[in-house]
């Protein structure tokens, strides 16, 4: 595995990451006992860099990774994110629950320490606000989480799915170390001003599902998704969307063939050409795909390959939104 320092700290993270959130939630039935092996042999490859968050699985996620954090802390660079909550306590934020964000100073300070507990730790190494809340100033936010900093609580700051402006008035406040966003073959609004703007800064961009949720693999059966697996509701894998990003997968994944790679593998490889402060953190709950996601490192990619898949894209533009208005809601403009 290489390994790319984050923002500029002097940490060490291997160049692909883990995602753990479906480990625990949105996609369909959990496998503790095959994730846990996953999050193992993550250690076996050298994959140091593991992404979870409070509410996948309303705090069960975290609960999950400890047992795998803890007898090899020191190993693993661990990053978890507070902000969103659900109404009432009922449902989850990918099915049935009412959602909202919640980014105060005094919720984070519960927050933390819940995530301290179910991680079974005594400092997170990074501590995201997963969103931006639209009633708290940003600089409150970060000035609260600096104080976690301080309190030797926390080690790093990030933001996720903020905007150029809040990330401006953030890193003013405090250095923040990552930011977090959706960033993919199929999703690329990043690219026009916060991609930018983190590496002028001297920040690590964080994407999260550069396998596009597992459509640009050429292996995904929406037809089989679990009710529970909140993909089946997003508009990518329904009607003209799906007919027209099944045949992008395709296309692609003759590229990959002809590369000698997997779709999955292009795809991160992809991603990662696109800027030298880029770290993805592509999620999976088996070691097969773990392994597969990880082998992306080694995938280099020409200016040919690159031209390639550019016209791949334009003549299969009929993506789609990545998100239903239930998730759009929570992204500032």
């Amino acid at each position: 595995m290489k390994y790319k320092e984050l923002a500029k700290t002097g940490e060490k993270l291997s160049a692909i990451g883990l995602g753990c959130m479906g480990m625990s939630a949105a996609y369909g039935k959990a496998d503790d006992t095959e994730s846990v092996a996953t999050l193992e042999y993550a250690l076996d490859i050298g994959i140091n860099f593991w992404d979870t968050a409070d509410v996948y699985g309303n705090g069960v996620n975290e609960e999950l990774i400890s047992k795998a954090l803890v007898p090899n802390r020191n190993k693993i660079f661990i990053a978890t994110k507070f902000g969103f909550r659900v109404r009432g306590g009922d449902g989850d934020v990918f099915v049935g629950g009412e959602t909202y964000v919640d980014a105060s100073p005094a919720w984070m300070k519960q927050a933390v320490e819940l995530s301290l507990k179910r991680l079974k730790v005594d400092v997170i190494d990074l501590y995201y606000a997963h969103r931006v809340d639209p009633n708290v100033p940003v600089e409150e936010t970060v000035g609260a989480m600096a104080e976690l900093v301080k309190e030797g609580k926390i080690r790093y700051l990030g933001l996720s799915e903020c905007t150029p402006e809040d990330l401006k008035k953030a890193n003013a406040t405090h250095p923040i170390s990552a930011v977090q966003s959706e960033y993919s073959i199929l999703t690329r609004s990043v690219e026009e001003a916060i991609l930018p703007l983190t590496k002028e800064l001297g920040i690590t961009f964080v994407p999260f599902a550069p396998l596009s949720r597992g459509l640009i693999t050429n292996k995904l059966d929406v037809s089989s998704l679990a009710s529970n697996d909140f993909r089946a509701n997003l508009p990518r894998y329904q009607g003209e969307y799906l007919e027209n990003n099944q045949k992008l997968s395709a296309s692609f994944a003759e590229l990959a063939e002809a590369k000698k790679c997997t779709p999955a593998q292009l795809a991160i490889a992809w991603v990662i050409a696109q800027s030298d402060n880029i770290i993805p953190i592509p999620g999976t709950k088996r070691r097969k795909y773990l392994e597969e996601n990880a082998g992306a490192a080694d995938v280099e990619l020409t200016a040919k390959d690159l031209e390639t898949i550019e016209a791949i894209i334009k003549k299969y533009p009929n993506i789609g939104p990545r998100y239903s208005a239930r998730e759009n809601k929570h992204l500032k403009k």
